[in-house]
Order: C-alpha cells, then structure tokens, then sequence
C-alpha cells in the first residue's frame, strides 16, 4: 500500500431512505381508508429504510479496491454518495483529486445534442476546458468508434453507443480517480475487452480505481483489495481473494451474484 495517507475517507456513513407505498387502484385506496377507520383515524407510517449503515474505510493512491455483495447491498447508494450525487444521512466522505465516476454509462448526456457536444460538455463539467478537451477528442471519438454518428444528436443513439461514448469520455479526461459501477455488463464483448484494457492501462498509470461488477474474474484482474457490504453494513474488508473465498463459503452456488446491484 502506498505510504501517502489516504485519498479518499468514508466516516461512519448511514444514507436512509423513507419508503412510500403508493395505492395502484381504487380497490386499494378503498380498503386504505377501510382501514384507517378501523383503526380510528389512525394512519401507519412504514418504517426507515437504511441502505447504508455506519460503513467506514480509507483508500490510498494507487490502490484498485472491489465493491462486492448482493442485489441490494448499498453498493451504488455507496458509490453515489462517495461522488456526491447522493448525500449521506449520517457522517462524512471527503475524495481527493479530480475524478470521474461511471454510473450508468452516458446517463449525463443531453439527448437533443450531438455526441461531439456532448464530450465537450461532460468534460467542462469535470474541469476540463475547451482548449484542452481539443486536445484529446480525437482520442475520445476514435476509442468510442460509433463513426458519423458523432455529430448526431445522442437521442438517437443505441444504448450501446452511449455506452461506448460514456466510458470513452471518462477515461480520457485524466481523471486521478475513477469509480466504475457495473460498465461490463454493457456493450458487445469487444467493447467489454476494450474496458478492461483502458482500466489495466489507468490502474498501471497509478490512478485510484473503486470497481463493481458481476464477473469475479474481472474483480480479480482489476483489484487487490474487496469491500464485501451486506444489507448496507460492511462485513469485510481484505485482499480479493480473501473475501472471494468467504463470499462463497456464505452463498455458495450463488458466487456469480457478486458485485450485483
């Protein structure tokens, strides 16, 4: 582990949802108020919903670190609080250094405007100024490889072209950090194999790489340490294949749900 401190810092974080049953019909909405008169005016509130509960860690530079677990661990909530989409209940992220985070690829394009447009747009937003976004658009347009479709507006696009010009953008804005949340299970298996050559490629350039996805051969190729969340809690933190080997001894037959939703 390098011997700088670290760069990112998760503090005791909680995020908590309220849950709200919504009435699909009049059916339901009449024996709502059914029941309501039974229970004399008196109106039930579901309780707190916690996808995250007080989970702490610390990563260094350099380090290539997994967020494993099953459908509805907090794997994402956990990614979208740690790059600022989301805001935790209870405690403290701080991330230092520029990064770019990949959660659902292309999800922050404009769909009325062309793909060039974008790129400059989605580069402006991570701090990268038009004179210097010239610099590399190319290189942006060339790994993304949807031809003249580049100057088509993305609302035409395939989901598997913005796929492309997502991580294509991300990965080219140097970022010193990069959060990548499930962008294997999207696109062809070239593309898929194109993804993890830039990663190894970012991970060999030292850059901080905080990684989730399904496939554990990927997890083992990208990282070297794994954070194993379960129902919002941490339950591990260790080398990769430590917490590999624990996962499935817990689930199993089950092992290929690691680093589902």
């Amino acid at each position: 582990m390098p011997e700088s401190g670290p760069i990112i810092r998760v503090e005791h974080i909680s995020k908590m949802f309220m849950l709200h049953h919504r009435q699909i019909s009049l059916r339901h909405e009449a024996k709502a108020a059914l029941l309501s008169l039974l229970r004399r005016g008196k109106t039930t509130t579901p309780p707190p919903f916690y996808a995250l509960q007080k989970v702490s860690f610390n990563i260094h530079a350099g380090e290539s670190v997994a967020l494993m677990g099953r459908n509805g661990s907090g794997k994402t909530t956990l990614l979208r609080v740690m790059t600022r989409i989301m805001r935790p209940t209870t405690g403290h992220v701080t991330v230092q250094g520029r990064f770019t985070a990949l959660i659902g690829l292309g999800a922050g394009f404009i769909p009325t405007m062309s793909g060039r447009e974008n790129i400059y747009l989605n580069a402006a937003i991570h701090g990268v100024p038009p004179k210097e976004t010239d610099k590399i658009i190319d290189d942006i347009i060339a790994f993304a490889d949807i031809g003249k479709f580049i100057d088509s507006p993305v609302k035409d696009y395939s989901s598997g072209m913005n796929s492309r010009l997502g991580f294509s953008v991300a990965v080219h804005i140097l970022p010193e950090i990069i959060f990548l949340d499930e962008v294997l299970a999207v696109g062809d298996m070239a593309f898929q194999q194109k993804c993890i050559q830039r990663i190894l490629k970012m991970k060999s350039e030292g850059k901080t790489i905080v990684f989730v996805s399904h496939a554990p051969e990927a997890v083992r190729l990208v990282c070297e340490r794994a954070i194993w969340l379960d129902e919002g809690r941490l339950v591990m933190d260790a080398p990769v294949e430590e917490v590999l080997t624990a996962y499935q001894q817990k689930y199993g037959g089950q092992r290929h749900k690691v680093g589902g939703l």
